[in-house]
């Protein structure tokens, strides 16, 4: 992460000794990434971080990825996957549903009422979006309150679980690399502080703020991690002897955070601003974008809905979490859809679009885009809720017209 932080109690200098109140050593435990090369936090546990008593299979939701083929531009109706009180049996990690995914990246999608059971990612880090709901995001380094409009970012190997709050089911999007995910290097300075054209900045992020203790006996972690299952990966649950909440104390420049989408500060400019100026993360072949409320161009020719643009290295993925997409009227798109632009197809406005945008002063619109660089397959929940009908609506008629 961009800057230091410590919580709860460590030692004056690092790798010397730590003792307990009873006399005996806390366990040190540097979580580091690129080989000791790049961010790391130093954790004081108070067991044996390495120990466990026993490991069997995770058999992990359905991976199964299907090529977009024919390659069409997709419609897929998020809200069409937990129907009715689905939602009351499920978790946000065991019950993500696979939507999109590649070499790079998974985008799954869950609506639960239930606790997870821990969990880490020993395959990247995760990005998750809070469409609705609220939950307690537990974790090694502590605890996180996220709500509406939160991104959850979690470094690769936190052992963390969610716990639903509030009366109201918590809809996540999970963005799932098998990188680390950062703000923009653009944004940073070369020692990592936020720039000053950045659209958010330290002040934005929320870190846990005390040690979370906890007690417990053979507590079970389930674990995804490369294998040679669908998508290269697999699960594997450890059993600890004791709670893996035992860390005393941490500081470093790695830990989990959330960043509300409200705080990121739009760039607007007198003619149409292309989609980085409004980049908010990156990982390894991808880049995540939001588009959120704001005013737009204000050149008196101006057309402030997107020229049609063709994707020569990327696919194009928007989730429209709320308000009015200006560009997509008429194609049957809204709150909970997922549009699928894919590298080799030439999209832009609706039918009508540009006409009915001139003049405008104000766009009430929130979504959230991943553009990938590598061709996105379809996961089981992706072809399960595709309308069938987004690849004609340029056009209006389809191949059975």
């Amino acid at each position: 992460m961009a800057f230091y932080r410590q919580v709860g109690e460590v030692p004056p200098k690092r790798h010397t000794q730590f003792r307990r109140p009873d006399g005996g050593l806390y366990y040190e435990e540097l979580v580091g990434e690129e080989g000791f090369s790049s961010d790391s936090a130093l954790l004081y546990h108070r067991g044996v971080p390495s120990a466990i008593v026993d490991a069997r299979p995770w058999e992990l939701p359905d991976q199964t990825l299907t090529p977009n083929a024919p390659l069409v531009p997709r419609h897929l109706k998020l809200h069409d996957l937990f129907p009715g009180e689905e939602h009351k049996a499920t978790d946000a990690v065991t019950g993500r549903r696979l939507v999109l995914g590649n070499g790079d990246v998974r985008i799954s999608y869950a609506v639960s009422s239930l606790p997870s059971p821990y969990y880490r990612n020993a395959t990247g880090d995760e990005c998750v979006y809070v469409e609705r709901g609220s939950a307690a995001v537990e974790t090694v380094f502590g605890a996180l309150e996220v709500g509406q409009g939160d991104y959850v970012i979690i470094p690769r190997t936190t052992t963390h679980r969610w716990v639903p709050t509030g009366s109201e089911p918590l809809r996540t999007y999970a963005i799932e690399a098998n990188s680390h995910i950062a703000p923009p290097k653009r944004y940073l300075s070369r020692y990592g502080q936020f720039l000053e054209h950045a659209p958010y900045c330290e002040r934005d992020l929320r870190g846990p703020a005390e040690p979370l203790l906890a007690e417990g006996t053979d507590v079970e972690v389930y674990v995804k991690h490369r294998g040679s299952g669908p998508g290269g990966l697999a699960g594997t649950v450890h059993v600890l002897p004791e709670h893996p909440f035992d860390v005393v104390g941490w500081d470093g420049h790695l830990y989990p955070y959330a960043f509300n989408i409200a705080d990121y500060e739009p760039i607007t400019g007198r003619v149409h601003q292309p989609p980085p100026v409004h980049q908010v993360f990156e990982g390894a072949n991808f880049v995540i974008c939001n588009f959120v409320p704001r005013k737009v161009d204000y050149h008196p020719l101006a057309v402030p809905v997107p020229y049609y643009h063709s994707n020569v290295d990327s696919d194009e993925i928007m989730f429209y979490v709320d308000g009015d997409y200006e560009a997509r009227k008429g194609s049957g798109i809204g709150k909970g859809s997922i549009s699928v632009h894919p590298g080799g197809h030439s999209h832009g406005p609706q039918p009508g679009a540009v006409e009915r945008s001139l003049g405008a002063e104000y766009f009430d619109e929130l979504a959230v885009m991943v553009d990938t660089f590598r061709p996105l397959d379809l996961g089981e929940a992706g072809t399960a809720v595709d309308d069938g009908k987004y690849a004609w609506t340029w056009s209006g008629r389809g191949p059975s017209a």
